[in-house]
């Protein structure tokens, strides 16, 4: 059931948006009336995804850390929808792996998706909201950019990149293009099930003020009212959804 009326017919472009809460996120939108474009890097995602789940217009697989092939997505975009009102960066990597032992292909391609391919993804998305006066661009950063985290040294690292990108966009496209960076805590998607042993995870919710993960839905939900016209005054922030991870207790 829609809720954010504003929505119905925005065109929405999602990376990462085969799974987990970028696919969340796209059924959202749905739900709401938006024209949704997901992107990603997996194929065989993609199309599983148009399979199962009904509304996605348009599923285009690219490498966001690939400039080339952001812009021609863009341009297939342009094709289906002839503008981007909302852009939800949200395509991401992690590994697991102590710093000393990160090699450099390691280092260079979780920075290359999680924070070059933000980049990328905007400059296309701000280069037609320019042209039509308005927009909103929202990036998936993380919690893990507050504080240090062993063995995420370069996924701290970019996520931390992510949130001065998305604040100094803010301050430069004000007052018609809004920017923000949503920093999810413990979610259960793919990629967090395929890091960690069901025990491990069970062994995390203690931890956690509210006692569980996010459910990738409830991340979906933020995105849509920060894309909506009731977030009007909401730019440059990072808005934590985390069940109270980050507010101090130990």
């Amino acid at each position: 059931m829609a809720i954010y009326k504003d929505l119905a017919g925005k065109k929405i472009v999602i990376t990462g948006g085969a799974s987990g809460i970028g696919l969340a996120t796209a059924m959202r939108f749905v739900e709401e009336g938006s024209r949704v474009a997901v992107l990603d890097i997996d194929r065989k995602a993609l199309d599983t995804a148009v399979r199962e789940k009904r509304g996605i217009e348009a599923a285009i697989q690219a490498d966001v850390s690939d400039p080339a092939q952001v812009a021609r997505a863009t341009r297939e975009t342009d094709g289906l929808f002839g503008g981007v009102d909302v852009l939800i960066a949200n395509a991401g990597i992690s590994i697991r792996k102590d710093f000393v032992e990160i090699p450099d292909e390691q280092w260079a391609r979780v920075i290359h998706t999680n924070l070059d391919g933000v980049f990328y993804c905007a400059r296309e998305a701000v280069k037609r909201m320019k042209a039509q006066g308005s927009g909103v661009v929202l990036m998936t950063a993380s919690t893990n950019w507050t504080e240090g985290h062993p063995f995420y040294a370069d996924y701290n690292a970019s996520k931390a990149g992510v949130i001065l990108l998305a604040k100094t966009m803010a301050l430069e496209l004000a007052p018609f293009i809004r920017v923000n960076a949503i920093c999810p805590g413990y979610v259960l998607t793919p990629m967090q099930k395929a890091e960690y042993t069901p025990e491990t995870l069970d062994a995390m919710n203690p931890k956690i003020p509210m006692k569980r993960h996010a459910d990738p839905a409830e991340v979906a939900a933020l995105f849509a009212f920060l894309a909506s016209d009731e977030a009007a005054y909401i730019t440059g922030a990072e808005i934590c959804i985390d069940g109270g991870e980050t507010a101090g207790l130990s």
